[in-house]
């Protein structure tokens, strides 16, 4: 579980002032950044006074309150960091060793900064922050350092955590494997339902924290087999049990169960970074990327005529063209995409030899005409894998959306379902083998869509449906199957259901992962693909059926359409605003476009469309998204810190008003419903108080970045933060509360501390 040694990324500070911390340290996570970069920010303030002949006692005594401010709120952090290392004996002496590094570093900034009572603090008699700044930085290294190591051993227990709840996972999946009486198999499947609660919130959370977007797209397909194949294990075993001498049933239960094996395996790659043997992960090169990377290549010989060599440019072209082949080569693309793609290709080899020789005429004899050629050569070779590009996007595409259509009603489905209640096993046969063919049709539109796909999250979606395709196929089959042979079990037909129903959802989710790259290659809309983990935890019994979530009928989507339509056009507004920044990076600006992603969401489920599919996924996507509003009131208490007196008070007000309405959406969305009245009642009242959130946040958007512009304009740089005060730390310190309990294993507590250590700038 350690981590792996590389260079952390986001927490290196402006090099002026020398700062960083460890480099053995990597931080893969959101929550460990965020709460690192203020410490760094505001050290670096720190280090970078401004050195003046004549220092006032107001300053003195500033810089002495942010010393002690620094050694309490480093003292605080310390004492939670060894709470955590007494609970956690494996990381005892590391953590305590870091928590050592931070006190001292803490006393030592403390002793630095105490000038306020001296007449002269300048003087060599008493070492100060004015006579020893290379003391200062050191100190400030060594309790970045120090915090950092506390932060990522603490997100070490958060692994465990998640590693141990995987292994109870697997003991529980082995008995039921071996199970063979119902009753023990209820009373062992509760169990395991209890357990794939808790797996599936802990994975949530950490994806949601996960920096990485190709691991979070991973997390998000390993997750949603869980959650697709925990039904399935349930109907494949009750069938096993029903029939235990039916071999196809034992082959399609076995099938369940080695797929969640392989994708609870996956989580845990995601989550320590590690590999099984220490072999490395090969991502397959789509034609999208190959060319993204070519084209920037051919543009960079405008800077630099001597980077690459030709030899380089021309195996980029070929691997490019080598994988224009898996269109040219299907059986289902279309005659005159084919022979398009085949005259494209054509002519970049062509374009390309054309560019080299200029390109090498011009390294040796930079003349202006030859330079001119060479920027004409150039753009024909881009143009020319812009075409090539835009034609295998429409072969992809058009075929995808042919294939989407003529399967939308299912036929091949429905008749599986019919033959098998028929007990006919020869018809049976018949529609296994259409559907086999079906299945080969969409594995082919998979991997052709993951070439244009655009983004490297919606390669790995159109990957995680690929080998969705390739196993739910035999799956049916052998449940199609074990019903013909025993047309009156209502567990067989139930379990036929059930795999029916993943593939028609799969076929669903396709719809909108080609609205989504069609999206993307028009610039429309990068929307990320929003996962829900299973439903909140509450009490389970082995009957699920009474615990499955209810989706809206036709008159009731009718109902909030008008609302949605409202939130939908408040998302587009959101987007323009956080366009507008140029630091897209602010955690204003990535927590309002989390909201409107989710928001965006909520529309498409007033429309029957989606991810979320039922009301229990709508209610508990309205909990995260009141939850990323809470986030983004307190990023704006942060930045109030940072705007003139003037404008402060309007920016809290706007803050406390978000907190309010999330508030109240928080408790909409937690409260209980019976019934179908009652439900829907609640549905429209969390669209109602999203839409009302939404349309807060389009005022605060802009009002925040005209803040930064009059600050930026005014001032050149935004004020530093206030003085710290003791007041603003308030956590709990009841050990025996669930929260407290809660954040001994995780890192939310340190945070409180870390983001608290904020400093003065002499005035």
């Amino acid at each position: 579980m350690a981590t792996s040694p590389c260079s952390s990324s986001g927490v290196s500070s402006s090099s002026s002032s020398g700062l960083g911390a460890d480099a053995g340290l990597e931080i893969r996570t959101r929550s460990v950044e965020q709460t690192l970069v203020p410490l760094v920010s505001q050290i670096t303030t720190l280090i970078n006074h401004k050195d003046k002949p004549k220092r006032s006692d107001k300053t003195l005594q500033a810089i002495q309150r942010v010393g002690q401010a620094v050694n309490l709120a480093v003292g605080r952090f310390v004492t939670v960091g060894e709470a955590i290392a007494n609970e956690n004996h494996e990381l005892k002496e590391e953590m305590s060793v870091a928590c050592i590094e931070a006190r001292r570093a803490g006393e030592t900034i403390a002793q630095l900064t105490d000038v306020a009572s001296l007449d002269h603090p300048e003087s060599d008699s008493h070492i100060t922050i004015f006579t020893d700044k290379t003391g200062v930085v050191k100190a400030a290294r060594l309790l970045l350092s120090s915090v950092t190591k506390v932060l990522v051993l603490a997100d070490r227990i958060v692994i465990k955590q998640i590693i141990t709840s995987r292994n109870k996972v697997l003991a529980t999946m082995e008995q039921l494997e071996k199970v063979s009486s119902f009753q023990e198999f209820v009373q062992i499947f509760s169990q395991f339902g209890n357990e794939m609660v808790e797996f599936a919130h802990l994975t949530g959370d950490r994806q949601n924290d996960l920096k990485d977007e190709k691991k979070k797209a991973r997390m998000a397909a390993s997750r949603a087999v869980l959650e697709k194949c925990t039904m399935m294990l349930l109907t494949a075993s009750k069938t096993c049990l029903r029939h235990p001498d039916c071999e196809s049933a034992r082959v399609n239960k076995d099938g369940v169960f080695h797929r969640m094996r392989l994708a609870l395996e996956q989580v845990i790659e995601i989550v320590t970074d590690s590999r099984p043997n220490g072999e490395n992960e090969m991502a397959p090169i789509s034609i999208y990327s190959g060319i993204k990377e070519f084209k920037n290549k051919v543009e960079g010989l405008r800077e630099n005529l001597y980077f690459l060599s030709k030899e380089n440019l021309s195996t980029m072209l070929e691997v490019i063209l080598e994988h224009t082949e898996d269109f040219t080569d299907s059986a289902y693309t279309s005659h005159e995409h084919r022979e398009h793609i085949l005259e494209l290709s054509k002519q970049a080899k062509m374009e390309l030899e054309q560019l080299v020789s200029v390109w090498m005429q011009a390294q040796n004899q930079k003349t202006k005409d030859l330079m001119e050629d060479l920027e004409v050569a150039i753009l024909k070779t881009c143009q020319c894998m812009n075409e090539l590009k835009r034609e295998v996007h429409s072969a992809a595409t058009s075929l995808a959306a042919d294939l989407l259509k003529y399967h939308t009603d299912h036929m091949v489905l429905k008749a599986l379902k019919i033959t098998g209640v028929e007990g006919n096993l020869e018809a049976v046969a018949e529609y296994t083998c259409k559907l086999s063919e079906q299945k080969e049709q969409l594995v082919e539109m998979c991997r052709l869509l993951r070439h244009v796909s655009g983004t490297e999250p919606l390669e790995i979606t159109c990957i995680h449906a690929e080998d969705t395709f390739q196993v739910t196929g035999p799956q049916i089959i052998s449940a199609a199957e074990t019903l013909a042979l025993h047309p009156s079990s209502k567990i067989a037909k139930e379990n036929l259901e059930v795999f029916c129903e993943a593939w028609e959802s799969q076929l669903s989710d396709m719809s909108l992962l080609l609205r989504e790259i069609n999206d993307v290659f028009e610039g429309r809309r990068g929307e990320k693909r929003v996962y829900l983990s299973l439903p909140r935890p509450g009490k389970h019994n082995a009957n699920l059926k009474a615990l499955k979530p209810v989706k809206l009928d036709t008159e009731e989507q009718a109902k909030i359409a008008k609302l949605g339509l409202e939130l939908h056009l408040l998302t587009s507004d959101v987007d323009s605003e956080t366009e507008k920044w140029e630091d897209q990076e602010n955690e204003i600006v990535q927590h309002g476009q989390g909201m409107s992603s989710m928001a965006y969401s909520m529309y498409l489920f007033t429309r029957g469309e989606g991810l979320l599919k039922t009301t229990q996924d709508l209610f508990h996507q309205a909990e995260i998204f009141a939850t990323e509003g809470t986030k983004l009131a307190s990023a704006l208490h942060a930045f109030s810190d940072q705007v003139h007196e003037d404008d402060k008070p309007l920016l809290l007000l706007e803050a406390e008003k978000l907190i309010s309405v999330c508030r109240q959406l928080q408790i909409t969305a937690k409260a209980s419903a019976q019934g179908k009245s009652a439900t829907f009642t609640k549905v429209d009242a969390c669209i109602l108080k999203t839409r009302n959130v939404m349309t807060l946040l389009c005022q605060l958007l802009p009002l925040c970045f005209k803040l930064l512009r009059k600050n930026k304009a005014g001032n050149g740089c935004l004020k530093p933060a206030p003085p710290w005060k003791e007041d603003r730390i308030r956590t709990g310190t009841n050990a025996h509360t669930p929260e407290r309990r809660a954040e001994t294993f995780g890192i939310k507590s340190l945070e409180n501390h870390v983001t608290n250590m904020t400093f003065l700038e002499s005035k």
